[in-house]
């Protein structure tokens, strides 16, 4: 029950004078001064924000040759092909940019790569696709920043080539027209967390606002909010803001796609959470790219045919079930790997692959392994001689160094700090291993693998008045780089009999010094054997609310307990 460490921020002399400066509770500025947020600006512009306080598009590099490219290919007719990717992320920037160009006139079509038979990413053959297609220029999203040969040769064809990606590039950049990525050191961007998405609105904000238009841009930032969740990009700095303003346009959705896309998942008639972003709308959305289908998602933003946006959502809902029934399968298949031989006791990273594991689904379960055993985790999906691996890490260990350090094995590897994508030669998996374990066990401290449970600090029960609620709301959107803010309370007496909900939730009620407040067990029904009536306990809890007859009420959910 104690395996894992609680690490207590310590209290700061910047969240008393945040207190005091903004009128907030002290637990409150503390979470504040625990984001980093230390002055009474910074804080201001964090928990107030709006449309004003977006930087301009053009501090990033090449922003002004985008522009003006775009607007000459506009001028004279041409034919712009975007070439997209198949996650959310690359679907929705794909989606945004054709909207944008077509509003300002332009002729605009698409392309994006099938997972399962074309893989990630721009490969050097893609050139005859704008060229069949009459294109003239290619602008690429969420892709394209080590397409070096590509853009070379479809310079030779007379194609000109826009890239604009996040992640990081290669030893060359490719000779493009124009290159926008924040990740780059000379970008001049104030902001690299950004996620694809976040980077094509950028270019979409800069060519709205040179036509003129810019009052269309919060219709974006609905895709926007989707896309940079998804992609579990940072929730700090603009990111935030886009997920902040996304979630307000999403209450009034005028796209039949995406209003019916709400429908299937439950959430037209309440207020979306971000969680409602990352677990019910971008995994349907996710589902066509992993199934291999990306094309039904694309379409369904196009779609103004209500029977025909209805199809489409009932076929992304479908695909999705399939997805969670496969992924299940593969997560208790790797999982029992690894406990049967023991791999998390030998291991610091976790490398499995099977020529049974489905290529579009092997991302999520590495996430899913990632958080079981609080290691980084790879799995491979093996065929035609080939091993196409995705992985994912935890918040110390940043995988992508690995992999660069191990890039002599990859026919091909990206990705991010803690999450990947590579390919190899199957038969050269066992040397792939033999150079990634010394470097993991060189790299990785023991004590990054432990489970750690990092709490904001203490929180009495009495402290949670209206007040306090209110304030708590400024925070949202909760995610990466902006977590839920965890408390911890002291001597919390169990005053009723656990109940375990649905076989696998808990629940019972909490008081401390007269306060009471129900607690809830998300997925922790095994507690109840160290719980009863009259115990004494200490809680690590964030909270959450819920609504019933009218009446709003404050609950905790619990993160872990000590008896």
């Amino acid at each position: 029950m104690n395996a894992a460490v609680w690490v207590v921020h310590p209290p700061r002399a910047e969240a008393d004078a945040l207190a005091q400066a903004l009128d907030i509770p002290p637990a409150l500025a503390r979470v504040l001064v625990n984001r980093k947020i230390l002055t009474e600006a910074a804080a201001r512009e964090f928990l107030f924000g709006d449309l004003d306080k977006l930087h301009d598009p053009y501090l990033m590099k090449d922003m002004d040759k985008a522009v003006a490219r775009v607007e000459t290919a506009i001028a004279r007719g041409e034919k712009i092909l975007i070439f997209g990717d198949y996650d959310v992320d690359g679907v929705l920037s794909t989606v945004m940019l054709k909207k944008a160009l077509t509003t300002l006139g332009a002729q605009a079509d698409y392309f994006i790569p099938e997972r399962l038979t074309d893989g990630y990413g721009i490969k050097d053959d893609h050139v005859r696709i704008p060229v069949e297609r009459g294109a003239s220029l290619v602008i690429s999203v969420d892709c394209g920043i080590k397409s070096v040969e590509f853009t070379a040769r479809a310079k030779e064809q007379g194609v000109d080539v826009i890239i604009t990606d996040h992640h990081r590039p290669g030893d060359t950049l490719p000779a493009a027209a124009a290159v926008l990525n924040p990740v780059l050191a000379d970008s001049g961007y104030p902001d690299a967390g950004l996620a694809g998405v976040g980077v094509t609105f950028k270019l979409v904000q800069a060519l709205l606002e040179k036509a003129g238009r810019p009052a269309g841009l919060p219709h974006y930032m609905k895709l926007v909010s989707i896309g940079t969740v998804a992609d579990v990009a940072e929730l700090k700095g603009e990111n935030r803001l886009f997920v902040k303003l996304g979630l307000k346009g999403l209450r009034d959705v005028a796209n039949p796609g995406l209003r019916s896309l709400l429908d299937a998942c439950g959430l037209r008639s309440r207020k979306i959470s971000e969680g409602d972003l990352g677990f019910r709308i971008g995994p349907r959305i996710n589902a066509a790219g992993r199934m291999g289908m990306t094309d039904l998602a694309v379409r369904l933003f196009f779609s103004e045919d209500p029977a025909e946006t209805l199809a489409l959502v009932q076929k992304l809902d479908d695909l999705n079930a399939q997805r969670q029934k496969t992924e299940e399968r593969i997560f208790n298949e790797a999982k029992d790997r690894v406990e049967t031989r023991g791999l998390d006791k030998k291991y610091k990273c976790l490398v499995l692959g099977s020529p049974d594991w489905h290529r579009g689904v092997i991302g999520i379960v590495a996430s899913k392994l990632k958080d079981a055993f609080n290691r980084p985790v790879i799995l491979f999906h093996y065929e035609d001689g080939k091993a196409h691996g995705s992985g994912r890490s935890i918040s110390d260990v940043p995988l992508i160094d690995l992999l660069e350090d191990c890039k002599e094995h990859f026919t091909s590897y990206g990705g991010h700090r803690l999450a990947v994508g590579c390919t190899l030669p199957t038969a050269g998996m066992a040397a792939f291993r033999a150079a990634l374990n010394p470097l993991a066990d060189a790299r990785i401290p023991e004590d990054s693998l432990k489970k750690k449970i990092k709490i904001d600090g203490p929180l009495a029960f009495a402290d949670i008045d209206e007040r306090f609620m209110g304030v708590f709301a400024l925070l949202v959107p909760f995610g990466v780089g902006n977590p839920k803010p965890l408390f911890m309370a002291d001597n919390v007496e169990v005053i009723s009999d656990p109940q375990v909900l649905k076989g696998k939730h808990l629940k019972f009620l909490a008081r401390q010094n007269g306060r009471v407040l129900e607690a809830l067990g998300w997925d922790k029904a095994d507690w109840r054997h160290l719980l009863r009536r009259g115990s004494r306990v200490s809680l690590a809890f964030s909270l959450m609310t819920s609504e019933y007859m009218g009446e709003r009420k404050v609950n905790l959910s619990l993160e872990d307990l000590r008896t």
